[in-house]
């Protein structure tokens, strides 16, 4: 009797042990069908967010479970990567990401570019950057990452002239050493509100980033006087803490984005207005 109530105490224990461990394996992803892994990442919602959700489904083939953080704005995005809210971000480019590490002492490194988005300057006013007046007010994002690059659009028409020999991603309002439409710059908003502050009609010329372009019901290509070409330097990235970038989970979100569907869908929902790279 006693060596009988030992062997039923002890199938009782590894019963209760594997109970335990079928437990942990299902909390920590796995399953019957293989592991699972979650990914968090951070975006702007248009096209960020939107080119997220095409490659979502294809992601989940792959053993990757996408969630997708949507933000308004360029800031909160690298403080929840820092505070590890976030496993990645996709939302800026190149310049502004090299700015941030500057700055806040980050270490972000770039896992992959994914599209370009042309910035644009837009008038309510006037058909052509030529027609601008003496003195027209040139509204544009308060953000000093952004000002190489729309200095650098209004360079490339003939409208200023930037200081020979700086690095032009970095240009700011003090690099202008020629302005002969003596063109003033209003440099105070936040790069969220210029599409509304366009609808209002406000200023003679108004520069807006793609994404915010888009999200406010403009479409870059055909409402914008001129427009950056696609070989413009700032790509967007998906932005990683130093070292995650070789995590395969990573890897494999990038191959998704770079994949031909992918850039198929960019190219045909957003006409131009955002134009997908593979590197």
């Amino acid at each position: 009797m006693k060596k009988l109530l030992s062997l039923l105490l002890a199938l009782s224990i590894v019963f209760v042990v594997a109970a335990c461990g079928k437990t942990e394996e299902k909390s920590s992803g796995t399953s019957e069908k293989g592991e699972t892994t979650k990914l968090v990442i951070g975006a702007s919602t248009v096209p960020h967010a939107e080119i997220l959700e095409k490659a979502k489904p294809i992601l989940k083939e792959k053993g990757i479970d996408l969630e997708i953080e949507t933000f308004t704005d360029y800031v909160l995005p690298n403080k929840a990567l820092k505070t590890k809210e976030l496993d990645a971000n996709f939302f800026q480019h190149i310049p502004y990401l090299e700015g941030q590490n500057k700055e806040f002492g980050y270490g972000f490194v770039n896992a992959g570019g994914i599209h370009i988005e042309p910035i644009g300057i837009y008038s309510k006013k006037y058909k052509k950057l030529s027609d601008l007046p003496e003195g027209a007010h040139i509204i544009m994002s308060n953000s000093v990452a952004d000002h190489g690059r729309l200095l650098s659009l209004l360079e490339k028409e003939g409208l200023i002239k930037l200081k020979d020999g700086i690095d032009k991603t970095k240009a700011e309002l003090k690099d202008v050493v020629e302005n002969p439409k003596k063109l003033k710059f209003d440099a105070n908003y936040e790069a969220k509100l210029l599409p509304q502050i366009f609808n209002n009609g406000e200023g003679d010329a108004v520069l807006i980033n793609s994404n915010y372009a888009i999200d406010g019901g403009l479409n870059p290509v055909k409402d914008s006087i001129a427009i950056e070409d696609k070989e413009s330097p700032y790509v967007n990235i998906i932005a990683v803490r130093k070292g995650d970038e070789n995590k395969e989970a990573i890897k494999t979100l990038v191959e998704v984005l770079h994949s031909k569907e992918i850039q198929d869908f960019i190219l045909e929902k957003y006409k131009g207005a955002v134009v997908p790279v593979s590197e």
